[in-house]
């Protein structure tokens, strides 16, 4: 028996680019944002921090998510420089990006570590996108299944359901190369991650999770990522800062 595809999501990681006149771009995707898209896919922008109550205000009314790109453990307290789950929520943000491999690469975070902000996203009422992804040598050295496998295990929360939970698989070797993996490939990691969450989620929630692509998507390769088994959508980075580029990847997915 086939089973039905989760409603596909593409969410654009802006990483550290923007400001606030990047607010025309968040326009230039509402503009074209219509009904023969939003019936089909569902997005999400995640700006930088400074940017997220600006960019929530400027969503209002629309169809679009605004999403954090990180977020601590806790909910308050002596952490400079930290942005709680709950700060996030205030500025009106639905979604938030965790154990991104510039996270785990950069900050040292570790699988506890996003285990524990996805706690604190699930708690404030965000859907945690958690990101898990193998470099470059794991791949080579046949790593690839295990390093996802055990990132995935070692992240993802109890309580976790398709309503607050998106997994997104990025290759950490294809993230900003412009390289990406072959369909093949793409295939045999969804699989096993769809296969693990029986185990994380429970048989009922399994099939509903989405699991995303991430690392170098852009719209000349969307169609095809959108073709493999258990690719319900995509974590897109630099060509989300480019409205016509975002829109380009969405409409793929809505095919």
């Amino acid at each position: 028996m086939s089973v039905d595809r989760p409603r596909p999501l593409v969410a654009g990681n802006w990483k550290m680019n923007g400001l606030k006149a990047s607010t025309k771009v968040l326009a230039e995707i509402q503009a074209d944002y219509g009904p023969g898209l939003w019936r089909h896919v569902d997005l999400v922008v995640c700006p930088p921090a400074p940017l997220t109550a600006i960019f929530a205000l400027a969503a209002v009314g629309t169809r679009i998510g605004i999403g954090g790109q990180d977020c601590h453990a806790k909910e308050s307290g002596a952490y400079t420089g930290n942005v709680s789950a709950e700060m996030l929520v205030d500025a009106g943000a639905t979604h938030v990006i965790l154990g991104h491999s510039e996270r785990r690469q950069y900050h040292g975070e570790k699988d506890a570590d996003v285990r524990a902000k996805a706690e604190a996203a699930h708690r404030a009422g965000l859907t945690a996108i958690v990101c898990v992804g193998e470099t470059r040598e794991e791949r080579e050295a046949g790593k690839t299944l295990s390093v996802v496998r055990k990132q995935l295990r070692g992240s993802i929360p109890e309580g976790s359901t398709s309503e607050n939970l998106v997994i997104a698989y990025e290759p950490v070797w294809a993230i900003g190369t412009g390289l990406t993996p072959t369909a093949g490939d793409v295939a045999e990691v969804h699989a096993a991650i769809r296969d693990d969450l029986k185990r994380l989620v429970g048989k009922a929630e399994q099939n509903k999770v989405r699991i995303l692509y991430g690392g170098s998507v852009k719209p000349s390769n969307a169609g095809e990522l959108m073709a493999v088994p258990n690719v319900d959508g995509a974590l897109v980075g630099g060509a989300s800062l480019v409205a016509v580029d975002f829109l380009g990847i969405a409409r793929a997915y809505s095919k």
